[in-house]
């Protein structure tokens, strides 16, 4: 069975909004290094609405300035869970019913590990539902001091930790999984 691995941005007090704000200053070699490992293992993308509206913007522009890593984002199968989402464009596909059962089928289905970005609304479900399997909470010495936080709206989860990685710009990967 495939794997559903999340991967967030996430400053020192907890906030998850505007990561293009304060967390530029620290992407270098080895945060890209971490990223396309992590991606390689994956083979398709699980996104919430903001995320995916966000990214649909963001990726295709990147490419368009020569980024490889954008052109393999922009090629790679992406799955949307959006209540108000009536279509979707880049290469994505609109998850409709359901959220917990489609996510579960996608899991089930042959290939290799999905990768969701960012934490939100569609969290509460994938928790509820335990289909998430590992967690990449990225953490950067930011104060942002307000934004939306990690765990609004998540009901409490225990986690275990699974390993760490810290890199020399300061940034330090945290590795989840649940708690058995």
């Amino acid at each position: 069975m495939r794997k559903l691995i999340e991967s967030t941005f996430v400053t020192v007090d907890g906030v998850i909004s505007s990561p293009e704000r304060w967390g530029s200053p620290y992407w270098d070699d080895e945060h890209s290094a971490y990223s396309a490992a992590l991606f390689a293992d994956t083979d398709s993308l699980l996104l919430g609405r903001v995320t995916y509206e966000a990214f649909a913007v963001a990726w295709p522009a990147m490419e368009a300035g020569g980024d490889e890593l954008a052109a393999q984002m922009n090629k790679r199968p992406k799955y949307v869970a959006s209540r108000t989402l009536k279509e979707t464009t880049w290469n994505a596909t609109l998850l409709e019913g359901d959220v917990a059962e489609e996510v579960a089928r996608l899991k089930a289905a042959p290939g290799k590990n999905i990768l969701k970005y960012g934490t939100g609304e569609l969290d509460r479900t994938l928790l509820e539902h335990k289909l998430v399997d590992e967690y990449h909470f990225w953490i950067f010495p930011v104060l942002a001091g307000k934004g939306e936080h990690l765990g609004d709206q998540l009901d409490l989860t225990h986690l275990q930790l699974a390993r760490t990685t810290q890199f020399s710009s300061g940034i330090v990967v945290l590795v989840y999984v649940p708690k058995a």
